[in-house]
């Protein structure tokens, strides 16, 4: 049986090999260099070998110019860090982890679920994002997370079991020059201001009936019922990366 898995859709931006370049030396007491571009087919063999153009010096220069100081770098803070972010790495599509107090959020459904739209109180929230891509799991405390701190499935509709939200139509443009502040605001925005609509196949993030929870919770000061959470089998050390 074949149990290969195809993982490249997990890896966000995928860079495809399309030239390489071979660098030749004198040896010598005054060292010459001679340059040679190759072009590569499909599978990666190097073809047509011939010297390095202009044009490919030019564009090559060009990818590996430092971005100017006066373009803001990607998931800088506007200040200092705010507590409540647990992990950074601002390469390439960017991760961000962090953290939201329970809190009373605006929520939006569509007709069928027979919900009304309104204001309602969340546990506390943890988020994992990409550029592209937001997972969300819920906590079962305020206090800030440490590694030991299990995750919980997050008790909304459009949402994996494991925890990848499915974000729809909903067209997600998260600047590359964006500050850590404003990724993590524009994601939770992006979030909320989208409706949810469904619960994904074979998932159900609660102990009970969802549309029954959030008709309780809409337009009331009742908090989030945590004792209907489910624990996952992951803490927050699982997802760090």
């Amino acid at each position: 049986m074949d149990t290969s898995t195809d993982l490249t859709e997990n890896f966000g931006t995928l860079y495809h090999p399309k030239s390489a370049l071979v660098f030749y030396q004198t040896v010598t007491g005054n060292p010459d260099c001679y340059v040679e571009s190759f072009d590569m087919d499909k599978h990666g063999n190097l073809i047509n070998a011939h010297p390095l153009t202009l044009r490919e010096a030019s564009a090559l220069a060009k990818s590996l110019t430092i971005e100017s100081t006066d373009k803001k770098p990607f998931l800088k803070s506007d200040g200092v860090i705010d507590s409540h972010i647990l992990q950074v790495d601002p390469m390439h599509d960017g991760i961000v982890i962090w953290y939201s107090k329970a809190q009373l959020r605006n929520l939006l459904f569509i007709e069928k679920l027979g919900i009304p739209n309104g204001k309602a109180n969340l546990p506390p929230l943890l988020w994992i994002a990409n550029r592209n891509r937001i997972s969300v799991y819920a906590l079962n405390t305020g206090n800030r997370p440490t590694e030991k701190t299990p995750l919980y499935h997050a008790p909304f509709f459009n949402v994996n079991s494991d925890g990848a939200v499915c974000m729809g139509t909903v067209d997600v443009n998260i600047k590359k020059t964006a500050s850590l502040e404003e990724f993590t605001t524009a994601w939770e925005n992006y979030f909320f201001n989208s409706y949810f609509s469904h619960l994904m196949p074979s998932h159900n993030p609660i102990n009970g009936n969802l549309v029954s929870i959030f008709k309780k919770l809409i337009h009331t000061d009742k908090p989030f019922p945590k004792e209907k959470l489910i624990k996952t089998n992951r803490t927050l050390k699982n997802v760090l990366r």
